[in-house]
């Protein structure tokens, strides 16, 4: 199977090359905002199966033929950061930076990610969550991660696997998912739609 990434996430891409796949990128345009009344679980979902399905459609534009699509994999994917019922997206400015960390400070949070894959007519996906803890954080402390500017373009305005690792003291679940892409549940879900596409070519050939 030939794997695409729908997404121009570098942290996604270092995940996927770190766990050793091989893949392709595309940046499909979707709109990330949510939705009325649309739960995280339903609004990350959502996104994730437009992202594949946008990176498909971009595929079929720029190729000559269709051939082998069967066994093209899109994976889309999207993570955003909860506290309580509300969705903390990717901040606008610092100063949502600020207010986002103090939401943060001193609390439980979860980051549940939105994982899709699309191959041809076929569409699997999982939503995977993490419970995250964040240390009680004074305001120096919140100012000094504002400048340091790595909160500005993070659901929830930190990176865990940066600066912001000294903030958190414990988290319960997959660790890459809170860095954006769940990787062990990837590999489930792929492992799932190879077993699906082999399925689908052997009973083509049974009729045939």
């Amino acid at each position: 199977m030939k794997l695409v990434l729908a997404s121009a996430s570098p942290r996604r891409a270092d995940l996927l090359r770190a766990a050793g796949f091989a893949f392709d990128t595309v940046t499909p345009d979707v709109d990330e905002r949510v939705r009325a009344n649309e739960s995280p679980l339903d609004y990350v979902q959502r996104l994730a199966a437009e992202k594949s399905a946008a990176a498909l459609e971009l595929i079929r534009a720029r190729a000559d033929s269709p051939a082998g699509e069967m066994r093209l994999v899109v994976l889309g994917a999207d993570t955003t950061v909860v506290v309580g019922r509300e969705i903390l997206g990717k901040p606008r400015n610092d100063e949502e930076v600020a207010a986002m960390l103090r939401m943060l400070s001193g609390c439980w949070h979860e980051v549940v990610t939105g994982v899709n894959l699309r191959s041809g007519a076929l569409e699997i996906g999982r939503v995977e969550t993490t419970r995250v803890a964040f240390a009680s954080l004074s305001e120096s402390e919140i100012d000094w991660y504002v400048r340091s500017g790595e909160g500005r373009d993070k659901a929830g305005a930190y990176a865990i696997q940066g600066l912001a690792s000294r903030f958190i003291p414990r988290i319960e679940g997959s660790y890459s998912n809170v860095v954006g892409l769940p990787v062990a549940i990837v590999v489930e879900l792929l492992s799932e739609i190879r077993r699906r596409l082999d399925d689908t070519a052997g009973n083509r050939r049974i009729v045939s």
